[in-house]
């Protein structure tokens, strides 16, 4: 969860808490002169929000975390599959000609190449067709398995992983999408894919979080 504005009320709260923790109920609401069933919608969401944490038998107490803490403890919680998207997938003996074509119709910037059984074969790039587009080569002739970037040389994900972690490893291998993929008889099986985009969406969704 973002953080969230606290009003007077709730900060009022934080502070007794953090004076007074483990503190029950109670006796928070005898401090501020107020019923235990007015302080409950605030302490719900001092709890929810992650200020608070709460025992039962105990009381409440403080959790010590600043907003940004908050932030990196919800990011921490994301999964590469609650943002993933569809992959756009062909086959390595499709020419770099036909490659190009499909990258424009998709608007994508990465094309993943499986082989005839659908295992992961390779990676294509906007560099990649750009590269061989320069040279002499016919293009329609041209067989992708030859510029494409190929296992082990690609870097991957699946869809358990952190959100936070594949974000690093295209920061880190300077690349703009991961394939997703999930562990075949012979080889890995795509099932979506994560660029920056999604990782963006993702944090903008983070931030719009009430």
């Amino acid at each position: 969860m973002s953080k969230i504005e606290l009003n007077k009320r709730q900060e009022q709260i934080l502070n007794i808490v953090k004076d007074n923790g483990p503190i029950t109920g109670e006796q928070i609401a005898d401090r501020l002169n107020l019923t235990r069933a007015t302080l409950r919608p605030d302490l719900a969401i001092l709890t929810m929000a992650g200020y608070l944490d709460a025992r039962p038998r105990v009381g409440y107490f403080y959790t010590g975390k600043s907003g940004s803490q908050l932030l990196t403890d919800s990011l921490k919680k994301i999964v590469v599959g609650d943002y993933q998207s569809i992959p756009v997938v062909i086959m390595e003996d499709v020419s770099v000609y036909d490659a190009i074509v499909t990258m424009f119709l998709e608007d994508v910037g990465t094309l993943f190449v499986v082989d005839k059984s659908s295992h992961l074969a390779g990676v294509l790039s906007r560099k990649d067709l750009l590269r061989a587009s320069i040279g002499k080569q016919e293009l329609t002739a041209l067989p992708v398995n030859i510029i494409m970037t190929r296992m082990p040389n690609i870097t991957v994900c699946k869809k358990e992983d952190l959100l936070i972690d594949a974000a690093k490893k295209l920061i880190d291998k300077q690349i703009d999408a991961l394939p997703i993929v999930k562990e075949a008889e012979q080889g890995l099986e795509i099932v979506g894919r994560l660029t920056k985009t999604n990782i963006t969406r993702a944090f903008v969704a983070l931030a719009d979080e009430e």
